[in-house]
């Protein structure tokens, strides 16, 4: 008996072992794209050897004429699949952050509520060309290694697992897979529009590095970000048990500290913060709690998202509620955020 065709047979083979993993149930997050709707047909055909129950997901924004039908049409087509349950979701976007920012946003709401209410991961259809894509985007914004690294297969955020199985295929083959099966897809204008910076890498930067550097970018990019994040995932490590070591009644020991090479240190500094409810934190704020260590001259406190400071006193960093803020021990941070990692499609 012949197998399926090649590309379809990528999809499945990319998304088999991962769906074995969890018995937890999946929803595939479906836009009607090729990106989505060859993941929600793969999953399909896996899930009856896997023994995973597989549903879907919709997401009507209402930007868009035709929306609504085109949230109906999508549902149809996972119910076809025999995908269950499927959900057809309507949100209100807002105008936060721009027209995508806000979709986003939305979006994101929705499928923790969906992952919430049927106890279920969500799978995402982004791709290797998605992946190569987000590695320029943080390199051009200059937000951090995190950034560089990547989007990672499985994260748990907000409670939700989350899974990429896609994050090794091309874009082009997943859209092959859809036309071996006779899948109708949908190619979202806003994905063609000059104005999103994304747009311009996928059809401007890309193809040029590609001409230039003679092929082979994305997948490269791929690689360094997959490369870049063992290393991160080893330094976070290290830095968890440094602060397990240094931390005292909620205090760290600046002289031990300030000790510490750069990325380690900060990175104590930042699993500190944030394991104390610190919101938003972002990279000018660790800058100034870690000159308390690094370039001390007897400042005063840093302030911190939520009301929360930092003070050195005795040879001790000490964090304060906003309620413990001395008025003239004032060293305020007044910079723009740095850009968010993108949670989701």
């Amino acid at each position: 008996m012949a197998g399926p065709p090649p590309a379809v047979a990528v999809v499945r083979h990319a998304v088999r072992l991962g769906l074995r993993r969890s018995d937890r149930p999946v929803l595939v997050a479906c836009s009607g794209g090729a990106d989505s709707v060859a993941l929600a047909s793969a999953l399909a055909f896996e899930a009856r050897d896997a023994g995973v129950r597989v549903g879907g997901v919709t997401v009507d924004h209402g930007l868009q004429p035709g929306s609504a039908a085109r949230a109906d049409a999508t549902a149809q087509l996972l119910r076809g699949l025999g995908l269950d349950p499927v959900l057809s979701v309507r949100v209100q976007v807002g105008d936060d952050g721009g027209p995508e920012a806000a979709a986003r946003a939305a979006r994101y709401a929705a499928l923790v509520r969906a992952a919430g209410e049927h106890g279920a991961r969500i799978a995402l259809g982004h791709t290797l060309d998605d992946q190569a894509e987000t590695v320029l985007l943080g390199l051009g914004r200059g937000s951090g290694p995190r950034s560089v690294a990547g989007m990672v297969e499985e994260r748990t955020a907000d409670g939700v697992p989350w899974w990429r199985p896609l994050l090794g295929v091309r874009r082009a083959t997943v859209r092959q897979a859809c036309t071996d099966q006779g899948l109708p897809v949908w190619d979202d204008p806003w994905n063609a529009d000059p104005a999103y910076t994304r747009v311009r890498l996928r059809a401007e930067v890309l193809p040029l590095l590609e001409q230039v550097l003679g092929g082979g970018v994305a997948p490269a990019l791929a690689r360094t970000a997959a490369l870049l994040r063992e290393d991160l995932d080893a330094l976070d490590e290290l830095a968890g048990a440094r602060l397990a070591e240094l931390l005292v009644d909620g205090g760290l020991p600046a002289g031990p500290l300030a000790q510490l090479p750069d990325a380690l240190r900060r990175r104590v500094l930042r699993g500190w913060l944030r394991r104390a409810g610190v919101p938003d934190l972002q990279a000018v704020h660790l800058r100034a709690v870690d000159a308390l260590l690094t370039r001390w001259r007897g400042q005063g406190r840093v302030d911190l998202p939520g009301g929360a400071g930092v003070l050195r006193s005795s040879g001790r960093l000490t964090l304060l509620s906003g309620a413990a803020r001395p008025a003239e021990h004032r060293a305020a941070v007044d910079h723009p955020a740095e850009p968010p990692e993108e949670p989701c499609p």
